[in-house]
């Protein structure tokens, strides 16, 4: 008989969902705001979190207990670890805190950009766009969020590069893709906050086959160095859903280089696409 899998940690929210029949009404009530909001428990004092509530202090204690925490700040804790997960629901701020954020949201896009491209090298920028170019074939691999960033890039690619694909397309799964792969090709892989339980397992495949990878990442990710050319983008966010604007000007930077190095080559590749757009009347 094979080894049980250790069973996963539950998170706050997990806990206190548990806990929700044997509360009292008030309690109750706390509960609701934490489980719309489990955030702000890192954030706010007991006190503090009484006041948004609309309950006591002594209440604040005994629902914390009541759910199997020893403490205030054991509870806090657990909300910490929860928040570096990823998750959209632990960076949920109340209405009144993200209204009317227009000008905020700018510099914090602004900022992202600034951050993001100060770190990047034009050479090796540059490096990962001839290699792209000069692949058998171009392969795109995005977990969750990547997998639209892929598409986006993807779609770029085509127009210069004939040999670029999203992988896994519709009724395949990646196995069938990545049997294939080769020493002659070239995998631009996403991985932002929060991929699939199965990624690593993806990157570790991709290496097996000798591709050359392009990591296109947030700047969460740890740098790799088994990978060929790793891109770190910022996608730090006022609010709970992760701002993606570096990591798509970093594709249309990725993007322009691969027209440049594409050539002669790429361009007649344009005006192949554009005669077949003529021919079958389709944009």
């Amino acid at each position: 008989m094979g080894l049980m899998a250790p069973m996963k940690a539950k998170t706050f929210v997990e806990t206190v969902r548990a806990r929700l029949p044997d509360l009292s009404p008030t309690e109750r009530r706390l509960a609701d705001l934490l489980l719309d909001f489990p955030g702000e428990l890192a954030s706010y004092t007991a006190s503090e979190l009484a006041d948004m509530a609309g309950v006591s202090n002594a209440t604040v204690t005994r629902f914390i207990r009541r759910v199997g925490y020893r403490s205030y700040e054991a509870a806090r804790q657990q909300v910490r670890v929860d928040r570096q997960s990823g998750a959209a629901l632990y960076l949920v701020k109340p209405p009144s805190e993200t209204a009317g954020e227009l000008a905020a949201q700018q510099r914090q896009a602004v900022l992202n950009l600034d951050q993001t491209f100060s770190k990047l090298s034009h050479a090796e920028i540059e490096a990962a766009a001839n290699a792209v170019v000069g692949a058998r074939r171009v392969l795109l691999i995005g977990s969750r969020a990547g997998r639209a960033l892929a598409d986006y890039l993807a779609f770029q690619l085509v127009q210069v590069i004939d040999t670029v694909s999203v992988a896994p397309p519709a009724g395949e799964t990646l196995g069938e893709t990545l049997a294939a792969l080769g020493s002659q090709d070239c995998v631009i892989l996403f991985r932002l906050k929060r991929p699939s339980q199965q990624f690593e397992k993806v990157v570790r495949a991709v290496r097996g086959s000798g591709a050359r990878i392009i990591y296109i990442t947030d700047d969460g990710t740890a740098r790799r160095s088994d990978v060929n050319w790793h891109l770190q983008c910022k996608t730090t966010a006022l609010g709970p859903v992760f701002n993606h604007v570096a990591v798509m000007a970093v594709c249309h930077l990725f993007a322009s280089c691969a027209f440049a190095a594409a050539g002669p080559a790429g361009r007649k590749r344009m005006r192949d696409v554009e005669a077949a757009h003529q021919a079958l009347n389709d944009v």
